[in-house]
């Protein structure tokens, strides 16, 4: 039995890690929603985190509220940005990488595509509200969910890799000239 070759492999971690933060993003909100919608802030550690829901029709610090069709079209096409570039993946740290954020973005979509006042049925197609409940320094900061937090923490390892000179297909570019 001969081992896969090295791009089905990243492929395989990309189809391994995506299904788990979709399905954290959304077994987490439908847990919040079912629990703490309505209610009072769940504070965990005062003054340092507490989960409380919100319905954000904006982008990260409720930026752009109002413009919920464009994110969602935005993240339609970030989703298939990123399989048309898992299909040049040769690199372990971008199939991590690009897997975050293609689970996170595509938790994010589905709540724009089917919660409220989008869905089956509505009249304001592409327009849902995303569900965020994670609140850290409470007053001072964002609430966001765990779709949030994966495609964050995809953005600064993509933004690490870049910097270091590791490319998709997994070469290295050390910026010296070829002798």
């Amino acid at each position: 039995m001969t081992a896969a070759p090295p791009g089905r492999r990243r492929i395989a971690v990309l189809a391994t890690i995506v299904p788990i933060i979709y399905g954290l993003d959304l077994l987490t909100k439908t847990v919040v929603l079912k629990t703490l919608e309505g209610r009072d802030p769940l504070v965990l550690i005062p003054g340092l985190l507490q989960f409380r829901v919100i319905f954000n029709s904006g982008a990260a610090f409720s930026i752009g509220t109002g413009m919920t069709i464009v994110f969602t079209f935005v993240a339609a096409a970030v989703v298939v940005a990123i399989l048309r570039t898992a299909r040049h993946l040769r690199s372990l740290p971008w199939a991590v990488t690009l897997a975050l954020m293609l689970g996170g973005a595509l938790g994010n979509l589905t709540d724009r595509l089917l919660r409220w006042p989008s869905g089956f049925g509505r009249p304001s197609p592409f327009q849902g509200h995303v569900v965020d409940f994670i609140e850290t320094f409470p007053g001072h900061f964002p609430v966001f969910n765990i779709a949030d937090s994966a495609i964050v923490c995809g953005g600064i390892l993509a933004v690490f890799l870049a910097w270091r000179g590791y490319q998709i297909d997994g070469t290295r570019d050390t910026g010296r000239a070829e002798k």
